[in-house]
């Protein structure tokens, strides 16, 4: 298994027509060129999990997911990278085939057990699971110890200079940790892609240290809800990917690119602004998608 290189994370300048035309500068901190599997957010907000878990000796890791599940893939990776075993505890009753994201966490050896979506909302665990030697990571390895991995990302890039922080927003914990990371002058903003998702705020809120940081949720770009897509937004990401040379995926960077680029087309940015876009990765999401309707 191919180590987490951290020399390979760069700061993207983006100078679209758009952007200059707007007086802002956008960048993007590109955590996906870290690991092809546990790429981006998803290894920040698993490491101290992890090191907990080998710190006190636990050999088995249980965790939750769908069957598109990023942090599925990247904990499994990460877990054969750490030695460790491990279980996903899969929402939904296991179909006949699996998704490519399940079979590759499966290829990895992680033991896929799938329970009804009432179970997985309850988050109740199998009995047979139920050993002291498991240790549990939540669903998109929310918690204070994800929020506080995903504070770390911001020592990759030189924080200070930005007035704006932007990501993906799915569990809230990358959201949280960047919150925690930012001055009390920076805004952070989260673009849910999720439809609907209403308790998005208090889940975040939980998890910051000052109540009095600045932060903002917008619900107006998830295309659907979470894995959902429309044509518009597999143009944009083909054009995007044409003029810039990055790639993104449905369920979270696409939407997340799509974003700054309307809102800066609206005039959501003062002139002056410098916004660092945060690329989380996930790219293997897009293994879902037919062949050919991606350029990239």
């Amino acid at each position: 298994m191919q180590n987490v290189s951290f020399q390979h994370i760069t700061t993207n300048s983006i100078s679209l027509p758009l952007f200059i035309e707007k007086k802002v500068e956008v960048s993007v901190l590109r955590l996906d060129t870290m690991h092809p599997l546990i790429s981006g957010n998803k290894w920040f907000k698993l490491r101290y999990y992890l090191d907990e878990a080998k710190h006190t000796n636990n050999k088995h890791i249980l965790t939750f997911g769908g069957a598109y599940s990023n942090h599925i893939l990247a904990t499994a990776a990460a877990c054969k990278l750490y030695g460790l075993t491990c279980t996903g505890i899969i929402r939904g009753e296991e179909p006949p085939l699996h998704s490519q994201t399940l079979k590759q966490a499966a290829s990895l050896g992680m033991q896929l057990v799938f329970v009804s979506r009432d179970d997985y909302a309850a988050k109740r665990i199998p009995e047979h699971l139920f050993k002291k030697q498991n240790y549990i990571i939540p669903e998109g390895g929310y918690g204070e110890t994800g929020a506080r991995g995903a504070t770390t990302i911001l020592d990759y890039c030189d924080k200070s200079i930005y007035t704006h922080f932007f990501c993906a927003t799915g569990t809230g914990t990358m959201t949280a940790g960047l919150i925690n990371g930012s001055s009390a002058q920076q805004q952070v903003t989260g673009i849910s892609v999720l439809k609907n998702n209403s308790d998005l705020g208090n889940a975040i809120k939980a998890l910051i240290e000052d109540t009095g940081k600045n932060f903002a949720l917008l619900h107006d770009y998830h295309f659907g809800g979470y894995a959902k897509y429309k044509p518009a937004l597999i143009d944009f990401m083909n054009n995007w990917y044409s003029i810039t040379g990055i790639p993104s995926d449905f369920v979270y960077t696409g939407k997340l690119f799509f974003a700054i680029n309307d809102l800066a087309a609206n005039n959501f940015f003062h002139a002056g602004s410098r916004i660092l876009v945060i690329h989380s990765g996930g790219l293997q999401g897009n293994n879902s998608l037919p062949k050919g309707m991606l350029n990239f």
